[in-house]
């Protein structure tokens, strides 16, 4: 029985029988594929746009200046990064010796007043929450040693 011509180009040194998975060095699995050397249409409009790309940029920037609102967003995307929220820097008390729970209420208090944004209070309640969180587990750390020093 012959192997049909898809299935000759496998290797035949399967240990198990049969064709082994894989194919011949040399030998394309996809015959009709891209031929060697051509190129994608991404690589030549990269290269269109080297040589061409200071007349097209001229040209975006005179409409731009002429009025042009897609051309200026165009322009303006490329020249300056996009504006990122920043949080500024606040000052307000918090007493640090005082329960977490009050340290909270006085992060609330701060927003309130206006002291300090909602946003930037969220985050400092999160932070605050987090802090709670390490501060449990190094709780139950030190419970289980003391357990375990009982035995």
């Amino acid at each position: 029985m012959t192997n049909p011509d898809w299935l000759q180009r496998y290797k035949e040194d399967n240990p198990n029988g049969g064709p082994k998975p894989g194919f011949q060095p040399g030998v394309s699995g996809n015959p009709k594929g891209r031929p060697k050397g051509s190129r994608n249409r991404k690589n030549i409009i990269a290269e269109e746009f080297a040589k061409e790309g200071s007349k097209v940029a001229r040209v975006v920037m005179d409409a731009a200046l002429e009025g042009d609102i897609t051309a200026a967003n165009m322009v303006l995307q490329r020249l300056s990064p996009p504006l990122r929220a920043r949080a500024e820097k606040v000052t307000f008390e918090l007493d640090g010796d005082k329960p977490l729970s009050e340290q909270a209420q006085q992060v609330l208090t701060a927003v309130a007043a206006g002291d300090i944004d909602p946003e930037t209070g969220k985050l400092l309640i999160d932070a605050i929450g987090a802090f709670a969180g390490i501060k449990q587990v190094d709780d139950l750390e030190a419970r289980l040693a003391a357990l375990e020093g009982r035995r």
